[in-house]
């Protein structure tokens, strides 16, 4: 792949494939925003009678019953998770779970951001290579996408040190996570560096709650990313969890793309196997280096960087924390009164239970919790 320009992959969404891998979204909750757009605070949220999915109307006494008997994994019918929404739960596991079950109260305000942050995003990626889409009938082609687009980057970043948006799959604590490293290259050293790329809209660094959400992220993201390389991530758990049928013929869109790049394949089951051959036979190492990169979004000013350090049995831990929720361990927790302050641009501050509540679940809001097997 000499000439990077001709490089050609299938963009995150258009493969079914994306993560929430910048921070717009929590810059609103900043300490900084909440105290300067007041007027933020007091725009409706959903009220304790909240249109569900069929547009009636739910109240929030009802819509927490069944969490005895149903995980969130479960009642939310998720297959997989990203990176980010765990890494959301570092902010506050509460407005997490707010929006999985009363989703569409984004607001316009914060949309924005975040299309300005996808737009840089995509900038970056260009640079390196262009996009094209691949139309996919089935999840098996989608997955298949995925595949095909690893399978052109990890030669790339052997032969040319670069690559952007690399995914990163594996299963966590029972849980597969799915998620979508920003950037990866090598040093000058030969050290493999992953760079975190944030947007900012205000000139200015964000506090250390947000960046401790950050660190977290891309300190999840290498231990994906590690356990990938190292052959600890395996084709039959991949296929338990998305319910992947490897023996199935890919769609004929696939199948041209496919050709394209040079592999002869015609089922999933090929390119997996191509996959994770070439993820542990490539001499691909961990990563070394954690950075994240702060710009402003107007002007692309870079802000400041931060070097994570990578504490495994610290992520391991939190993990472990956060997955117990998804699984109907225990029940969703808000934040502490010392960082109540998120709450004053939530979407969800007129009905959160945790707040009413001056940091405890409403009886109604908090039945009994799954015992752990």
């Amino acid at each position: 792949m000499a000439e990077t320009r001709e490089e050609e992959t299938v963009s995150a969404e258009a493969s079914g494939f994306s993560d929430l891998s910048d921070s717009e979204f929590l810059e609103f909750l900043d300490l900084e925003d909440a105290q300067e757009s007041n007027a933020l605070v007091n725009m409706p949220g959903p009220s304790s009678e909240s249109l569900g999915k069929d547009d009636k109307p739910i109240s929030l006494q009802n819509w927490k019953r069944g969490l005895d008997i149903l995980s969130p994994m479960e009642r939310f019918h998720l297959k997989y998770l990203y990176v980010t929404d765990l890494a959301t739960q570092n902010w506050c596991e509460l407005q997490t779970a707010y929006g999985k079950e009363l989703p569409g109260f984004l607001a316009p305000e914060k949309a924005a951001v975040l299309d300005t942050g996808a737009s840089i995003h995509l900038a970056r990626e260009l640079e390196l290579h262009d996009l094209v889409t691949v139309p996919v009938t089935t999840k098996e082609d989608a997955w298949a996408i995925k595949f095909l687009n690893i399978l052109l980057m990890i030669p790339a970043l052997q032969s040319e040190g670069h690559i952007r948006e690399f995914p990163v799959f594996g299963e966590v604590e029972g849980v597969l996570l799915v998620g979508v490293i920003d950037e990866l290259h090598y040093t000058a050293k030969g050290e493999l560096e992953l760079a975190e790329l944030k947007t900012r809209r205000r000139p200015m660094l964000p506090l250390e709650a947000q960046k401790k959400k950050d660190c977290f992220q891309v300190s999840l993201y290498k231990y994906i990313f590690d356990a990938m390389v190292q052959g600890k991530v395996t084709p039959a758990s991949l296929i338990h969890h998305m319910k992947l049928c490897p023996e199935k013929p890919l769609g004929p869109s696939v199948l041209r793309h496919a050709r394209k790049g040079g592999f002869s394949v015609k089922s999933l089951g090929d390119l997996m196997e191509l996959v994770f051959l070439s993820l542990t036979l490539s001499d691909l190492p961990v990563i070394d280096i954690l950075k994240i990169e702060y710009i402003h979004q107007e002007t692309a000013t870079v802000l400041g960087t931060e070097i994570v350090a990578f504490e495994e049995k610290e992520v391991r831990a939190k993990v472990q924390h956060y997955m117990a929720y998804w699984m109907g361990h225990r029940e969703p927790q808000g934040v502490d009164v010392e960082e109540a302050w998120k709450c004053r641009t939530c979407t969800y501050a007129d009905i959160c239970e945790w707040r009413k509540g001056s940091g405890v679940l409403g009886s109604t809001l908090g039945p009994q919790a799954k015992k752990a097997k």
